[in-house]
This record gives C-alpha cells, structure tokens and sequence, in this order.
C-alpha cells in the first residue's frame, strides 16, 4: 500500500500541491499525512503517524525527498530505518527519482543520498541569503522582522526614562507597561559612551 506525506514550514504555506500530486498517484486522503511545521523539529505528528501506519511492504510517497527531514542525517535514518522494516520511499518531484522499495538497487540508494544533500545544500544556501539580506537592510537603517506594534511615542518615552532618567529596565516595564522583551527587541541602541575628555 502506498502511505503519503505532505509537509510545509509554516501554518501559512500551503499543501494543496503536495496533496494533489499523492492524490494523482491513487493515494486515498485518509492515508495521506500532513504536518505544518518545520522539518528541524522532532514533534511532526503526522509523519508519525505516517510511519505507524507502514507496514511490511508498504511505500512512504512524498513530493520530494526534503518533506522527510531537514538534515542528510535525519533523511538517510529515517529511509534506513524503514527499509529495515521492510517500507519503501518513493519521491514524486525531484529532479532524481528513487524508489528505496527496492534495497537491492544500488542506484537508488545513491540517489537517496544525493537528493537529501541537495536538500540541505540548498536550506544552508537559503538561510546564508536571508541572513545577508537582513545585515545589509540592517547597515541601511532598515528594520528587519515583524513589524513592531508598540507605540511610537511609548517607545521614544522609555528610550528617554533609560537614556536621560537612567531608570532600569525594570523600572521601564513599570512606568510604561511594554514588555522587557519589547523593550530589548525595540528600544534603539544606548548612545555611544564617550572614551575621551573630547566628547564630554
């Protein structure tokens, strides 16, 4: 029996791809399972379950090979751990094909191998973008991350109880009612100490 698996990062992303290709391979919906979370945690209740259902026989279909896990490692575990069950995986969109239903088939675990490196090639890549794209909105003065909902005014107030009062931190959250952690997130940075007579 075929088992499928759909997963995406994020509540907001969506599914319906992934779904409609398991769909298109004869997979009923009752045995196509789905998580929306990231593949860097362990808590995906829906590739467990997934799992508990595969018995001896049976393949796990996923779109592509990175739906399984976030790392070469957890990839090549997870499709070694099967094929000791005797449970087959089977991608549907990668540029590589693989059935690891077949153990026997050098090729194709080969192919497992290359296609879960490409994987997290290509999320080490992602992030390495995201992280340069941040730092160079950064140098430009530009805010990165969610947009704050704390107000302006609020803020310029504690950024004078701290700047000009010399209150705490704790005597911020008091008198203005924002958060520490808002506070750290958004209050801008303490004006540069003087280290020379010259700018007293």
């Amino acid at each position: 029996m075929d088992i499928g698996y759909a997963r995406v990062s994020t509540a907001k992303q969506d599914l319906d791809r992934q779904i409609e290709a398991l769909r298109s391979e004869g997979i009923p919906d009752k045995y196509i399972y789905v998580d929306k979370r990231s593949g860097s945690t362990t808590n995906r209740p829906g590739l467990q379950e997934a799992l508990d259902q595969a018995r001896e026989g049976d393949v796990v279909v996923v779109h592509t090979l990175d739906r399984l896990g976030r790392t070469v490692r957890d990839t090549l575990n997870l499709i070694h751990d099967l094929a000791a069950r005797g449970v087959g995986v089977r991608n549907l969109a990668d540029p590589i094909r693989i059935d690891s239903a077949n153990p026997d088939d050098p090729m194709s675990q080969l192919a497992v191998v290359m296609l879960a490196l490409f994987g997290q090639m290509e999320r080490t890549y992602a992030v390495e973008r995201a992280a340069h794209a941040r730092a160079v909105a950064t140098s430009k003065g530009k805010r990165t991350g969610r947009p704050s909902v704390i107000d302006p005014a609020k803020l310029a107030y504690a950024a004078h109880l701290r700047d000009q009062e010399g209150l705490s931190i704790s005597e911020i959250v008091k008198a203005t009612g924002i958060t520490r952690t808002s506070l750290y997130r958004h209050l801008p940075p303490r004006p540069p100490e003087s280290l020379t007579a010259e700018g007293l």
